[in-house]
C-alpha cells in the first residue's frame, strides 16, 4: 500500500494511478510525446480520460506508434480501417483532425526548428507551477491556453480548445497542477 499523499483525481484506480506517478506533469520537450498527448487529447475531448488511457495501447497501434510522418499521408483506406477499429474512439471528426493535426504539426516544426520550441516558447521553456490545495480547483482552461489555442487553429490544428490545450499543458509539464500536498509536486 502506497501511503503517499496524491492527486485525489486519481485515487482508487491503478491505471489512473500509475499515469498519475510515473507522466502526468512531468516536463515533456520531445516532438514525438508531445504528438502522442496532443492526439490523446484531441479523442478525450467529451470524454474521460481514463477512457482514453485505457484505450491507449489500441491508439498507439492504429495511428502506427504516433508517428505524424504517417499520419499525415493517412488516405480514405486508413481512415476507413480507423473507423472499424473499436479499440479506438472511432469517431470521423476527430479521425480526420488527426490527420490534419499530423500536417500542421510538421508545418510547425519546419518553422520553428522543433514543435517542442514552439509550445514552449509560450512559458519561456519552465513549467508554470501552480499552488493547488484541491485538485477540485483546477481550472479548465487559463488566458494562456486560450492563446495557444487560437494559435493553433490558426495554423490549422482542430479539436484543440482551449480545454484540450490545458490538459495537454498538464499532461506534458508545461504547467505543474499537482496538489501542493501531493508527493509529485516537488518532484515535477
Amino acid at each position: 500500500m502506497n501511503s503517499k499523499h496524491k492527486c485525489g483525481w486519481c485515487v482508487g484506480d491503478d491505471l489512473y494511478e500509475a499515469y498519475h506517478d510515473e507522466e502526468w506533469g512531468v516536463p515533456v520537450y520531445d516532438d514525438e510525446t508531445l504528438f502522442e498527448f496532443l492526439i490523446l487529447e484531441t479523442f478525450q475531448a467529451g470524454l474521460s480520460w481514463i477512457t482514453i488511457l485505457r484505450k491507449r495501447n489500441n491508439f498507439h497501434d492504429a495511428f502506427d506508434q504516433f508517428d505524424f510522418k504517417k499520419i499525415a499521408k493517412y488516405n480514405e483506406a486508413k481512415k476507413t480501417e480507423l473507423l472499424q477499429n473499436a479499440g479506438i474512439i472511432r469517431n470521423k471528426l476527430k479521425i480526420n483532425a488527426t490527420i490534419t493535426n499530423a500536417q500542421a504539426f510538421i508545418k510547425i516544426q519546419e518553422e520553428f526548428g522543433s514543435f517542442s520550441k514552439y509550445i514552449w516558447g509560450f512559458v519561456n521553456g519552465k513549467p508554470i507551477k501552480n499552488k493547488l490545495k484541491n485538485y477540485k480547483d483546477t481550472p479548465p482552461n487559463t488566458l494562456l491556453s486560450d492563446i495557444i489555442s487560437k494559435d493553433l487553429k490558426k495554423r490549422g490544428f482542430k479539436f484543440v480548445g482551449s480545454t484540450v490545450i490545458y490538459a495537454h499543458m498538464q499532461a506534458t509539464g508545461m504547467v505543474n497542477d499537482h496538489e501542493v500536498a501531493c508527493f509529485r509536486y516537488h518532484e515535477v
